[in-house]
C-alpha cells in the first residue's frame, strides 16, 4: 500500500481548507487525517504500507520516525509522473500488486481497501479504481505497470476518473471499480465529513474529533 502524503507544514496542506480554517487548523487537521489513513492501511494483513512523502530530503528520516513507516520521497514532476516513479519502484522490490491512496480520506470504509487487494487477485481484472465523488480516484490498484493511466491525464479536476478509467481501456486493462468515496479538500468538503462521521465510525475517526473542534 502506498499512501501519498506531504510534510505537514503550513502553507503545504490543504490550502483551500487553510482558507477558512487558518493555516496551522489545517495542518493539524492534515497531521489528523494522515494518522487515520495510516491505522485504516495497518489493519490490513499481509500488506506492506510505504508513504510516499512530498518534503525535503533533509526531513525524510525525521518523519519515517514520527509516522514509524516505510518512508521514500516523491520524485519530482507532476501527479501522474510520481505515481508512476512510486508503482515502479514498488515493482521493481518485487511486489506482485500495489495500490495507492492519498492522505485526504480518513473515513474510507476498512471494507473497500480489503475489495481492491480482492479485485486485484482475481485473473480478470488488472486494475482497480475507487472514484470520488469529486470526478477523482481515491485509489489505484495494479498488478503491473501501465504508463498509459499516468500521462494524459486533466490531474486535480473533475474529469480524472474519467480519462483514467478510458486510459486503462485503451492500454487494454480491465478495471474493477470500487463504490464511490469522499475526500476532503474544500470547507464543504469537511463540513459533509462532520455530517457523515456522527453515524459513521471509520477506522478511528481522529479526524472526526479535531473537525468537529475547528
Amino acid at each position: 500500500m502506498i499512501v501519498f502524503a506531504r510534510e505537514p507544514l503550513p502553507g503545504r496542506v490543504k490550502t483551500r481548507l487553510a482558507a477558512a480554517i487558518g493555516d496551522q487548523a489545517a495542518v493539524e487537521l492534515y497531521r489528523a487525517m494522515l494518522r487515520d489513513v495510516l491505522d485504516l492501511s495497518r489493519r490490513l494483513t499481509d500488506v506492506e504500507t510505504v508513504i510516499y512523502w512530498d518534503c525535503e530530503e533533509k526531513s525524510l528520516p525525521r518523519l519515517e520516525q514520527i509516522y514509524r513507516c516505510g518512508s521514500r520521497r516523491q520524485i519530482p514532476g507532476d501527479l501522474g509522473q510520481r505515481m508512476q516513479a512510486a508503482f515502479e519502484e514498488m515493482f521493481a522490490d518485487g511486489f506482485e500488486s500495489c495500490c495507492i491512496i492519498g492522505s485526504d480520506t480518513p473515513d474510507l470504509p476498512h471494507a473497500y481497501i480489503l475489495d481492491a487487494f480482492e479485485l486485484l487477485e482475481d485473473r480478470r481484472f488488472d486494475a482497480v479504481l475507487g472514484p470520488s465523488a469529486d470526478g477523482g480516484y481515491y485509489l489505484l490498484g495494479l498488478k503491473r505497470l501501465y504508463p498509459q493511466l499516468f500521462h494524459g491525464i486533466d490531474w486535480s479536476t473533475s474529469h480524472v476518473f474519467r480519462q483514467s478509467l478510458a486510459a486503462a481501456g485503451s492500454a487494454g486493462a480491465v478495471a474493477g471499480l470500487l463504490p464511490e468515496w469522499y475526500d476532503i479538500d474544500t470547507p464543504e468538503d469537511l463540513d459533509a465529513f462532520i455530517k457523515r462521521s456522527g453515524r459513521f465510525s471509520g477506522n478511528g475517526c481522529d479526524t472526526a474529533t479535531l473537525a468537529t473542534a475547528l
